[in-house]
């Protein structure tokens, strides 16, 4: 097992290995064996990757030493531990690591600390740096530089661990057989050797042909163009060969995002004052199974331009959002799995667009859960959103609703607007685009009850708003109303005064259980909201003395009785 925050090894309490490590026959007991072979087969069967799921494991009824103070380990296999990564097994310390926390409060294992928290907190799992603690002679120490130099030191010398380099890197293979990419620009030449193409003659462009078949002999498509193979060597000016290996898609992929500043720039690759103004990337949404390749690859090329000074930063994208995946019952395997066209469970979006349209089957899949986890496609789910989009088309288009002044507004109507507006915002903002479609969904139940008229200004807002999920309905309902595109229109601010809630819930307790909730004017002061929390719970107060009225302003109210 490889470690490097041997300045923990006194916390460890478990250890963590991926179910399908090549030990787990040798260390699972056969009292245990059944409780394994269960738990294998539920995380082969697990979606997405096992990482993304709520941690699982089971016990292999084996233990290990471990060699800090002789101590008997229990020995787990996880759905966090993956056989691929590093050695397939880790020493878990729940006391300073979240996920091992999360697994150790789970399967009821001791929680140890050894480092201390600065601010003197010792609950939960602490994951920052501090002096050693509860570690026996290297207490006291900095934790992740003399503790673990001292401890690797100690190990050592006692023969029992052995100190390394460990890289997770591998080779990159960066040729491809194929016809689409990159030509790489190296001549092989018989006298020369492999010569590099001048820089005058580049970029070496893909030849254009109606055909590009693949050769039969392994080699490129490119190896059957004569016309294109056969050139000339620049060193000696014989004859020679072009390389026929292309480069693999990352070679564009991982810069191409230096282009978006300044797509028409023509006579370099970007320009710095582009560069340093609008990147670098504030925020990239991927999926998990290609952002970790891609979000490598490119940190590869921008630190490189970097350090040779092409570039202001040194990381190309500021924050990552990994996307969940979708899944279907599939009935080839009769289980809920994501989407592939091998198992059969695929949607054809065409037909979704030609039943739906393209708006309907947007807001559904941003409608279907939270964005960064994995959701289930239900068919019967999208009749939902289309309800609700025919239901704002026709709240929307009816002639009473829109009123050519702004004092003929309904009362409480602007309240409305604008507390959507704050919301939508909100939570496009925390990248909750299921909630903000359900806020629309609230604020249309209310407007339809409540007979809205809202004034042009304000209708406005709430199409503009909404384009950002069906860009087509609102397009078309701002031709229609107003005359106006979507482009011509600025997207909407809200007035933070308006956007206050005009009535507040008050949940009421004595002595500190939950006796009822009253609601009040958000104006209501103090005194106002504690006489009628007394008189919603006078029964749980009568003949009693309250020594004392605890008050969290907007939410709680606690009356303290003898």
């Amino acid at each position: 097992m490889f470690t490097t925050r041997l300045d923990t090894i006194f916390g460890v309490t478990f250890i963590a290995m991926a179910h399908d490590h090549e030990l787990v026959r040798t260390l699972v007991t056969d009292e245990q064996c059944p409780a394994v072979a269960e738990f294998c087969a539920l995380c082969a069967q697990e979606v997405g990757g096992a990482w993304t799921h709520e941690k699982s494991g089971v016990f292999t009824g084996s233990y290990v030493l471990n060699p800090i103070n002789n101590e008997r380990i229990p020995v787990y296999l996880s759905n966090f531990v993956l056989k691929e990564y590093g050695t397939g097994a880790v020493m878990a310390v729940p006391g300073h690591d979240e996920r091992d926390y999360e697994f150790a409060i789970k399967f009821h294992l001791p929680v140890r600390h050894v480092i201390q928290n600065p601010e003197g907190q010792q609950n939960g799992a602490y994951c920052g740096n501090g002096q050693l603690m509860n570690s026996g002679p290297f207490d006291g120490l900095p934790a992740q530089s003399e503790g673990v130099k001292q401890i690797a030191d100690y190990l050592a010398k006692r023969g029992v661990a052995e100190k390394m380099v460990s890289y997770k890197l591998r080779d990159w293979i960066f040729s491809r057989q194929r016809y689409w990419g990159e030509p790489i620009p190296l001549i092989h030449c018989p006298k020369c050797g492999v010569v590099p193409v001048p820089e005058e003659q580049l970029p070496v462009l893909l030849p254009e042909v109606e055909r590009y078949e693949v050769t039969g002999t392994g080699e490129s498509p490119l190896a059957g163009i004569p016309e294109w193979l056969n050139t000339t060597c620049p060193a000696c000016g014989g004859p020679a060969t072009r390389e026929t290996n292309t480069m693999p898609q990352w070679a564009g992929s991982c810069w191409y995002f230096l282009r978006y500043p300044n797509p028409q720039l023509a006579d370099k690759p970007f320009d710095a004052k582009d560069m340093k103004y609008w990147l670098p990337v504030d925020l990239y949404v991927g999926g998990i199974e290609h952002a970790i390749l891609h979000l490598l690859y490119s940190r590869f090329y921008i630190k490189v331009l970097h350090d040779l000074g092409h570039l202001p930063f040194d990381e190309p994208f500021t924050h990552l959002f990994n996307q969940g995946m979708i899944n279907r019952y599939s009935e080839k395997s009769g289980l809920i799995e994501k989407m592939s066209k091998s198992k059969g469970n695929v949607v054809n979006p065409d037909d979704m667009v030609r039943e739906f349209g393209s708006d309907v089957l947007r807001m559904y899949i941003l409608f279907m859960g939270p964005p960064e986890l994995d959701c289930e496609w239900q068919d019967t789910g999208i009749e939902g959103v289309k309800r609700f989009t025919m239901r704002f088309w026709n709240y929307i288009t009816n002639p009473k609703t829109i009123v050519p002044d702004a004092s003929q507004e309904s009362p409480g109507a602007a309240h409305g607007v604008h507390t959507l507006l704050k919301n939508v915002m909100e939570r496009f903002d925390w990248v909750k685009p299921n909630t903000a479609l359900s806020a629309y969904m609230e604020w249309l139940n209310e407007a339809i009850a409540q007979n809205w008229q809202l004034s042009r200004e304000n209708t406005e807002k709430v199409i503009v708003t909404l384009s950002v999920m069906a860009p087509h309905m609102t397009s078309e309902l701002l031709e229609q109303l107003f005359g106006k595109t979507l482009e011509q229109c600025t997207w909407p601010t809200y007035d933070e005064a308006l956007a206050i809630s005009q009535e507040l819930e008050i949940a009421i307790q004595v002595c500190g259980k939950m006796r009822g909730t009253i609601n009040v004017s958000a104006k209501a002061d103090r005194p106002t909201v504690e006489a009628a929390a007394r008189e919603a719970v006078s029964k749980w107060l009568e003949g009693k003395e309250v020594v004392k009225v605890i008050a969290v302003p907007g939410k709680l109210i606690n009356f303290v009785i003898k």
